[in-house]
This record gives structure tokens, C-alpha cells and sequence, in this order.
């Protein structure tokens, strides 16, 4: 998966989207975009997928620009990791960058988001 990009085209002419590098990455930036409930749907379904996801493959119930806004805050903010393959957006999360800023915080805010859906009768 690429890291960071500067530029919306590269020289081949194919799509690139600006990503935060991990050293720009801050735990206020994170929690906040974790803080919103469809971002932390998004996130748990690429955890749970342990690789990457089209946005069409994470069904939220929103429409398409407000889907777009939210995997946007999660890439800027240094979430996840988003490119294109062909004409699909592809999404990981940034797992190995967060876990090395910010020890355990990913597992700790998965475990919680699971245990709230157990609790909520969600899960």
C-alpha cells in the first residue's frame, strides 16, 4: 500500500490521495476521527478483515457523499490507507503505523467497540 503522496496524479497519470506521514500522525487527530460511530464501523471492518476493502464492500447507513466524508477524515487524519486499484478505492487501516505512535490504542478501542455491541444487542 503506498504511504505518503503529494500530488492527485502521478506521472503514469493514475489517481494518488494525500496520507499524513506516521511522524504527522497525533492521538487527538485519531481519537477524534474514531470519536464519530460510522468511522468506527469503517475501522472495525477493516480490522476484521485483516487487509484491504473496497468502500463499496463496508455497508453504512448513509448516503454515498456522506460514506465519502468519512473514509476522507479517517485517511487524513492517519486512520487508514486509501488508493486506487483500477477504478476501486481501496482502504487498510494503518495498523503497524498507530500501533507503533500509539501502543495498544487500536486494540483497546476495538475491544471496546465490540463489547458495546454485545452490550447494545448490536453484535
Amino acid at each position: 500500500m503506498p504511504t505518503d503522496t503529494t500530488s492527485p496524479r502521478t506521472s503514469s497519470g493514475s489517481r494518488s490521495l494525500e496520507h499524513p506521514a506516521r511522524a504527522d500522525i497525533r492521538l487527538a487527530d485519531v481519537l477524534h476521527a474514531l470519536a464519530d460511530p460510522m468511522r468506527l464501523r469503517i475501522v472495525c471492518a477493516l480490522a476484521a478483515a485483516e487487509g484491504e476493502l473496497n468502500c463499496a464492500d463496508i455497508e453504512l447507513p448513509v448516503s454515498k457523499s456522506t460514506c465519502t466524508h468519512h473514509f476522507r477524515v479517517l485517511r487524513e487524519h492517519g486512520v487508514i490507507q486509501q488508493f486506487y486499484r483500477g477504478t476501486a478505492k481501496m482502504n487498510g487501516l494503518r495498523r503497524d503505523d498507530l500501533d507503533e505512535l500509539f501502543p495498544g490504542l487500536i486494540d483497546d478501542v476495538l475491544r471496546g467497540a465490540e463489547l458495546q455491541a454485545r452490550r447494545l444487542g448490536e453484535g
